[in-house]
């Protein structure tokens, strides 16, 4: 056997320790990279992070680069599971530690929160996200034209809004967002800048959407951070009880399914809008297909229909692949039990429509 081959099978053992199977970062399976000076396994897009950091992380292929002895020692010493416990110490609850699923914008923010700025290896540090208020400005794209413009907006954990401005100096905000009806989560294809987020949120029981993103990577990820932050800390004041395991859900998260269906069924005020999905112990049900004599003149044939206590909803997909990934969806949402707070939705929308 070669010293290379001997090396190679020496690093293969180290992977199989505990923890070592994933990426160190985002979790992603079986990595075949490593950081030989932090002592990490990490997939090959987050290794990509990690030479923009060439001061803090060397990287090299397990199968294909040339290991020297001490550095085979040192990956034997550390480990994933050894530096998670240095450098992710003291991550809050409230921070969205992304997976390999995630967009680019916050592994990235990930890595550098915690190899370079070492924002989670000690306890006590100031953070930026737990200032209480956060006031600056984000490219906002506009409602009718479409087009970016500089918005002054402002975080606020005293008063539990997020406001913004069409001016820096103006008085007034254009909007007052609660931040309890808040959803935020980076859309950079949606949004066509690679720091694009999608901030989501409850103006008189409907839905609205905010757009916006930041040049620089650093300061969207903190605004993201900021509202999980204020979030976190609103409901703990409104769930006094709550612990954190029950809590942190509530908090910001990924769209479970975005994409298109065409609605049918008769034109009325539903025909735009929006559909509440409660759980099915309380008439919530999802079913393939349209009812027998549905007038259907769209050209997608692929049926689904949500019934609801009050109608039927009809929509129609392009393929039989998203009406069974739309039905799985709907599936999970209506099997999860209703909290205090949907009970109240659901009460809201049914005196709306």
């Amino acid at each position: 056997m070669s010293g290379s081959e001997r090396k190679i099978r020496a690093l293969r053992e180290i992977l199989q320790k505990p923890g070592n199977n994933t990426c160190a970062d985002c979790g992603a399976p079986d990595p075949e990279w490593a950081s030989c000076s932090l002592g990490v396994f990490i997939c090959l897009a987050c290794s990509g992070i990690h030479r923009n950091i060439q001061e803090i992380s060397k990287v090299k292929s397990v199968g294909l680069s040339h290991w020297e002895d001490h550095e085979l020692e040192f990956m034997a010493k550390n480990g994933n599971e050894p530096t998670k416990k240095i450098y992710e110490a003291t991550v809050p609850v409230y921070y969205y530690i992304p997976n390999h699923k995630d967009c680019q914008v916050l592994r990235e923010q990930w890595i550098r929160a915690k190899y370079e700025r070492k924002e989670f290896s000690e306890a006590g540090r100031n953070l930026i996200y737990e200032e209480g208020t956060r006031d600056g400005m984000l490219m906002k794209r506009g409602r009718d034209n479409g087009q970016f413009l500089n918005r002054r907006f402002v975080l606020s954990e005293r008063e539990g809004t997020l406001k913004y401005f069409t001016k820096f100096d103006a008085k007034d905000p254009k909007a007052v967002i609660k931040v309890d009806t808040i959803n935020a989560t980076f859309k950079p294809e949606k949004i066509g800048n690679p720091n694009g987020l999608q901030i989501t949120y409850l103006k008189a029981y409907s839905t609205r959407n905010i757009f916006v993103y930041h040049d620089s990577s650093k300061e969207i990820v903190d605004w993201f951070n900021s509202i999980r932050a204020v979030q976190l800390h609103y409901l703990k004041v409104a769930f006094p009880g709550a612990t954190d395991a029950e809590l942190v859900p509530k908090l910001t998260r990924n769209f479970l399914k975005e994409g298109y269906m065409e609605k049918t069924g008769p034109r009325d005020a539903f025909a735009k809008g929006e559909v509440f999905l409660g759980n099915k112990d309380h008439g919530y049900q999802i079913f393939p297909g349209l009812p027998s004599g549905t007038y259907h003149n769209g050209s997608w044939q692929h049926g689904i229909t949500i019934k609801t206590p009050e109608r039927c909803f009809l929509f129609t997909c392009e393929t039989e692949e998203d009406q069974e990934s739309w039905m799985k969806h709907f599936s999970d949402v209506m099997s999860v039990p209703m909290s205090p707070q949907e009970f109240a939705m659901e009460a809201t929308f049914r005196h709306k429509h």
